[in-house]
């Protein structure tokens, strides 16, 4: 897949990032994961983010990437395109895009290069070292302190870079996305990614970025899509529908704690028959009374079959 048709994907509907499964021992579990993808694959996810934020890129290890790409790859080939997540410092993420190449994924999702902040001109290098360094596309990730572009930046980084394709935002600054797409237009496709994305949905549409990665799609598959038609198709009585029902009283539990921004996916997909196994430190799993009270929101949902 060339960048050009990467990016044609990642305009043309829901995305969704899988979690990574661990067994007790916090090993990756190949198996427990191909069943997973095969399960989330049909449901109409335009593209799935393997090893990202979602997926645990940041407590993974060299060694593991690897086969874990090309476990994704292998079990969703011809039913839908991988892309994977790289970040982490430069010559690690360099490592990682051209593993995830080699393993046959669709592009790369950018992410954070670390927790120290950076000023532009050391953002740009980053980003043109990983591009260079593989010829499928690429998509940055503006998320956090330490990864904020500019629009001048990226346009200097587009103009470099042919396979800079897509541009994530994680941050949520309206003014500085609206300047983002008006300076780039179509040069980039645009996607949303704060976390629980449902709920910014609507705004980032009326801005120019209709698609965005959903996490919950990890355990109410139906319900994402069902959310992803309504806001494609302005549909705001099925939107405040579910946000009231289900994403708030959802934020609620997710914002207990740090971090539970994964948790609580792998607490859901635990919940609905699909377990991940634990996270991984310095993560934290939810407790037994958080547990419960996100399974009554899942139930009250009702069945998630195609």
């Amino acid at each position: 897949m060339n960048p050009q048709e990467l990016k044609t994907i990642m305009g043309s509907g829901l995305l969704s990032f899988p979690l990574t499964d661990f067994d007790s021992n916090g090993d990756f579990h190949k198996k427990g994961y191909e069943k997973r993808l095969e399960w989330l694959a049909p449901y109409g996810a335009s593209a799935l983010f393997a090893a990202g934020g979602t997926g645990e890129f940041f407590s993974l290890t060299g060694d593991e990437y690897p086969g874990i790409i090309k476990t994704a790859v292998d079990t969703c080939r011809g039913v839908v395109p991988i892309i994977a997540g790289a970040g982490g410092p430069t010559r690690f993420a360099i490592q990682c895009a051209q593993a995830a190449e080699k393993a046959g994924a669709h592009g790369i999702l950018l992410l954070p290069h670390y927790l120290t902040e950076a000023g532009q001109e050391g953002l740009a290098a980053h980003v043109d070292a990983v591009c260079k360094s593989v010829d499928f596309g690429v998509v940055v990730y503006n998320r956090g302190g330490a990864t904020r572009f500019k629009p001048d930046t990226l346009a200097a980084l587009a103009d470099r870079n042919p396979n800079l394709v897509g541009f994530k935002d994680g941050v949520g600054d309206i003014e500085a996305m609206v300047a983002v797409y008006q300076r780039m237009g179509d040069r980039f496709a645009y996607l949303g990614g704060l976390p629980t994305a449902e709920v910014y949905a609507a705004a980032y549409k009326a801005m120019g970025t209709p698609v965005y990665s959903s996490a919950v799609f990890n355990f109410i598959p139906k319900t994402a899509m069902d959310f992803y038609r309504a806001v494609a198709a302005d549909d705001l009585k099925t939107q405040h529908r579910l946000l009231k029902d289900f994403f708030m009283p959802y934020l609620e539990i997710r914002n207990r704690m740090q971090g539970y921004a994964v948790s609580i996916v792998k607490a859901g997909a635990k919940i609905v028959g699909h377990d991940a196994g634990p996270v991984r430190a310095p993560l934290t799993d939810l407790k037994p009374d958080e547990m419960e009270a996100l399974k009554l929101l899942i139930d009250q949902l009702g069945p998630q079959g195609l």
